[in-house]
């Protein structure tokens, strides 16, 4: 039996799929400019353009080409389509941005936060972020992506309070705080998770499928990448290090996150590890200085091989604000060539990685759904 043959609506759009995806990679393009991206015939992305205008997504910009010959139109998105927003929960405060289809932001906002600030306080700064960043923007918002520095239950997109947890925001749901303010989806993922996304899709591990991204700050936490993805566990908890046993500075077991209590490495009343006492007691070629970068080495090396016999990864991306110094680097990796089963170890790459990969993630869902929106029928 001959296979049937594509519907017509099925065609078109497909057709419209690829002219949306034309111009989402470029700000503007004439008829002849799509029918060479795409690699369709001018009538056909004529009849394209003419229905996805009669749709309100694209425009005639106005704008005309010059030189000999006919003049021809260039086309654009329309911008009253909406776009997306990006936001990230941490200590330093919610900083918020939109970004349209073309991955470019259009606007950012700010709203302090202090280190314990509670859910009450969260939400009210996050909202505040969002309804400054929705009134200038054109055709709202249509999807959000959040990242948090806590974990975040998979399930809810709530945020989850672990014990000795150093940013403390309590079950905060930024879903439910942001669904009267955005028109669409809201995604909400750990800021290590969107980090690490980051770092697989254009920084240190680039190209590579199965990598452990490890972060070292004023908190602990760890990513798992396995098959390209980021592998959040049941609850959404996979990558949480920080009480994951491991050597302490005595050679007794004990929680990772108790190794910096034991050095004297934590904030004056917190369980957040004080970054400029560890880069000052690390620093230099004294003995106290090696023995802090050893002791650190030693235990940060016992989460190595841990997460290295479970997950059996390429390479192990190390980030964080103290974890990505050379000294660090370099101190752990000594140690940890000696294991069992050494991988090979890398500094992150990018600045603000969190947010880059929440970015990239917020562009793809808005394409999503500028191309569902064309077709909502068809869509599968």
């Amino acid at each position: 039996m001959a296979p049937s043959k594509p519907s017509l609506e099925m065609l078109r759009a497909l057709t419209d799929e690829h002219v949306l995806s034309a111009l989402m990679d470029h700000p503007r393009l004439t008829r002849a400019e799509i029918s060479a991206c795409a690699g369709l015939s001018k009538p056909t992305v004529s009849d394209s353009v003419q229905r996805l205008s009669e749709a309100g997504l694209v425009i005639d910009t106005g704008e005309r080409t010059t030189g000999r010959g006919r003049a021809g139109l260039y086309y654009s998105l329309a911008p009253t389509f909406g776009a997306a927003l990006v936001a990230g929960i941490t200590p330093r405060g919610v900083t918020a941005e939109v970004v349209d289809a073309h991955g470019q932001v259009t606007g950012q906002a700010h709203a302090e936060l202090g280190r314990t600030p509670g859910a009450d306080r969260a939400a009210e700064a996050l909202a505040a972020v969002t309804t400054r960043l929705r009134s200038s923007c054109a055709g709202g918002l249509r999807t959000a992506v959040i990242s948090a520095a806590d974990p975040v239950d998979r399930a809810t997109g709530r945020l989850v309070q672990l014990p000795d947890a150093p940013f403390l925001v309590g079950d905060l749901d930024p879903v439910a705080v942001l669904s009267p303010l955005v028109a669409g989806p809201v995604l909400v993922d750990n800021d290590i998770n969107w980090a690490a996304r980051a770092e697989g899709h254009s920084g240190r591990a680039a190209d590579i499928d199965d990598f452990v991204y490890v972060h070292l700050g004023e908190g602990l936490g760890c990513a798992v990448v396995q098959d390209g993805a980021v592998r959040r566990g049941h609850h959404g908890l996979a990558g949480e290090i920080a009480h994951l046993y491991t050597v302490g500075p005595d050679g007794a077991a004990m929680p990772l996150t108790e190794v910096f209590a034991t050095l004297g490495l934590r904030r004056p009343a917190s369980t957040a590890i004080d970054v400029a006492a560890l880069e000052s007691a690390t620093a230099g070629d004294d003995e106290p200085a090696h023995r802090t970068r050893t002791a650190l080495a030693r235990a940060i090396g016992g989460v190595l091989s841990a997460a290295v016999s479970l997950t059996d990864p390429e390479l192990i991306v190390i980030g964080g604000e103290w974890g990505s110094h050379p000294h660090i680097i370099a101190a752990i990796d000594r140690h940890f060539s000696h294991s069992p089963r050494p991988v090979r170890l890398a500094a992150a790459e990018m600045t603000a990685p969190e947010l880059a990969g929440a970015r990239t993630r917020a562009v793809e869902e808005l394409r999503s759904l500028v191309v569902h929106s064309a077709h909502p029928a068809t869509d599968s």
